[in-house]
C-alpha cells in the first residue's frame, strides 16, 4: 500500500467519525465515476464554480445523464444567474470540492458571491465533494492557510478577479450534523486547487 492510500485510509477514518461519507479513487476518472455512483437518477443536480469538478470530467458526466440540472451556466443575464445559483441551494444533489482538507477531518472553503458555502452548510439533501489528496493539510490550523495563500490566488487568475473578491466568505466545517449528507470522494492524483 502506498503512503498516499495510508494517508487517504486515515483521513477516510477521520472523516466518517465526524459524519461524513467517505471514499478513496486514485484516479480522477474513477473519482468521477464514484461521484457519479453517489447521484440518484432523476436527481435535480447543481454545482458551485468547481475545477475538481470539471477536471474530473464528473460535469461532464452529470450533463449528459439522467438528472435535472440547476445550470448558471446556461443564464442568459446576470439576474438569471443569481436566480440559478438561488434554486441550486434547494437541489436534491450539490456538487463541489474543498479548498483545504486537514487530517483529522475538517474541510475548510473560501467563496465570493456565498452559493457554494451555502450549499455546503444547508440546503441541498445532499453534497458530493471531490477533493484531491493535494489539498490535504496536517491540521486544522493550517486550513485558512492553504485557502488564501493555495486556492485563492489561481482561482483569481482563473477567474480574472482580485483575490479579495473571492475570499468574502470562509466555511470551516468539523462536523455533518445529518450523518452522511456531505459525501467527500478523495482522489489520489492533484485536483482542483
Amino acid at each position: 500500500m502506498s503512503v498516499t492510500n495510508e494517508k487517504a485510509e486515515k483521513l477516510i477514518a477521520a472523516l466518517k467519525k465526524r459524519g461524513f461519507d467517505a471514499y478513496y479513487a486514485a484516479t480522477k476518472a474513477e473519482a468521477a465515476q464514484k461521484a457519479l455512483s453517489l447521484i440518484p437518477a432523476k436527481s435535480s443536480v447543481s454545482w458551485g464554480g468547481s475545477v475538481s469538478v470539471e477536471e474530473s470530467g464528473l460535469l461532464d458526466k452529470v450533463r449528459a445523464g439522467d438528472f435535472v440540472l440547476i445550470d448558471r451556466s446556461a443564464a442568459t443575464t446576470g439576474e438569471e444567474r443569481i436566480e440559478m445559483m438561488r434554486k441550486g441551494l434547494l437541489a436534491d444533489v450539490f456538487l463541489t470540492s474543498f479548498n483545504a482538507v486537514s487530517e483529522d477531518g475538517v474541510l475548510f472553503n473560501i467563496d465570493g458571491n456565498g452559493n457554494r458555502v451555502a450549499a455546503i452548510a444547508f440546503g441541498p439533501k445532499s453534497v458530493v465533494a471531490l477533493v484531491g489528496m493535494n489539498k490535504v493539510v496536517a491540521s486544522e490550523s493550517e486550513l485558512e492557510k492553504r485557502a488564501l495563500t493555495v486556492a485563492a490566488p489561481l482561482n483569481a487568475k482563473r477567474l480574472n478577479v482580485n483575490e479579495h473578491d473571492i475570499c468574502g466568505i470562509f466555511v470551516k466545517t468539523r462536523i455533518c450534523k445529518v450523518k452522511g449528507r456531505i459525501k467527500i470522494v478523495l482522489c489520489g492524483e492533484d485536483l482542483g486547487y
